[in-house]
């Protein structure tokens, strides 16, 4: 039913399997949000362009959107050519490749009371590909490992393998405002395995409030994050360091801090949100207080503002070019490149710490140098 959402959904999966106490935690609507409204807008759209271009008669719903813009276009065009590009990639090896867009699955089978709803699944023979529009921008996703694409697969396996003969299974993460686009591929018995060692047994357990609260990355969007005493301890581990010059703790004890500085850097956040929320209720913090905080002045009234400004004879206006992302919203990105391309450079980055899974190449020392050097 449209609106609806399962308690072991395939979008929470990440949480629930690392945490299964937190899918009761999580129980009940949300209250949505401005991203989520345009990632529903832009699936929408989405949907809408690949069936025509897979020659369905459908309705253009982009009237309709309420945050539909010049990049929501593009980036929706660039999804839909990508669907397609698989459809005929699949046509290669298979003369009537099967499509479903927006397929609602069932994952009953191994999640008690799920389900879930596909963007693209392309099924040919010995290999059924599973693409995810992420219209998001805050968090790369990676397909690799991915519990919500592996229930995703696992649902659509569940429909197809008694009429196809499926030995592989690839899943794909299209993220157009991230420029990502990643690919993981499993075999079926490797599917099937990591549903019976560890969606089955974590399923059981969420659905039951049972299991032990463990914090990590899957924290992020968790309702409890804030409040959470699992996630508290994990990040005050940080705290039985003095935080004394860097040169007195040892390489392995500052790769631990890096390593844990964002996430205790947000919990911290997540904190001081929730207890400001509390506090305006009427929650009293000892030692706190709410005050009013700072603010800048500003125009009640631009255009008398300007009107008075000009009848003084001053001119009320500064001219300033539009920044890069501005003038590609407004131009459009094949425009931008036609117009603009030319006349764009894209100088080297800061030097910047991350870990070693980061896909961007590790700096030298020559290119330190190279970096100082032109500063």
């Amino acid at each position: 039913m449209p609106g609806t959402h399962a308690i072991l959904s395939p979008s929470s999966s990440e949480r629930w399997i690392n945490c299964p106490p937190s899918a009761k935690e999580n129980a009940g609507g949300d209250t949505g949000s401005t991203y989520a409204q345009q990632g529903t807008d832009a699936h929408a759209l989405c949907e809408y362009k690949v069936k025509k271009a897979l020659g369905f008669k459908v309705r253009d719903p982009t009237d309709d959107l309420e945050y539909f813009d010049e990049e929501m276009a593009e980036c929706t065009d660039a999804y839909c050519e990508f669907v397609m590009e698989q459809v005929q990639a699949a046509k290669e090896t298979c003369a009537d490749p099967l499509v479903l867009v927006e397929q609602r699955l069932d994952f009953t089978r191994w999640v008690a009371e799920s389900f879930g709803t596909a963007d693209c699944i392309v099924v040919a023979d010995g290999v059924m590909t599973v693409i995810d529009f992420k219209y998001g921008l805050g968090v790369l996703v990676e397909a690799n490992g991915n519990s919500q694409m592996r229930m995703y697969a696992l649902g659509a396996l569940n429909l197809f393998e008694s009429l196809y003969d499926i030995n592989t299974v690839r899943m794909i993460i299209f993220q157009p405002r991230r420029d990502n686009v990643s690919t993981a591929e499993v075999t079926t018995e490797e599917l099937l395995r990591w549903a019976d060692d560890v969606l089955i047994p974590a399923a059981a357990l969420a659905a039951n409030g049972d299991g032990d609260y463990k914090a990590g990355k899957h924290c992020q969007f968790c309702k409890i994050k804030a409040t959470c005493r699992k996630r508290a301890e994990y990040n005050l581990q940080l705290a039985q360091y003095d935080f004394a010059v860097p040169d007195t703790l040892a390489d392995d004890e500052i790769s631990m801090i890096l390593d844990r500085a964002d996430t205790f850097i947000g919990w911290i956040n997540d904190i001081k949100d929730y207890a400001l929320e509390q506090a305006i209720s009427g929650k009293c913090y000892p030692g706190f207080k709410v005050v009013e905080g700072r603010s800048n002045r500003r125009y009640t009234d631009t255009d008398a503002v300007a009107a008075a400004v000009t009848e003084a004879g001053y001119d009320p206006f500064e001219k300033k070019l539009m920044g890069v992302t501005a003038m590609t919203k407004l131009l459009g990105a094949k425009k931008f490149n036609t117009l603009l391309g030319s006349l764009i450079e894209k100088p080297k980055g800061k030097p910047t710490l991350v870990p070693e899974s980061d896909k961007r190449p590790a700096w030298t020392i020559d290119d330190f140098k190279e970096e100082t050097e032109n500063e």
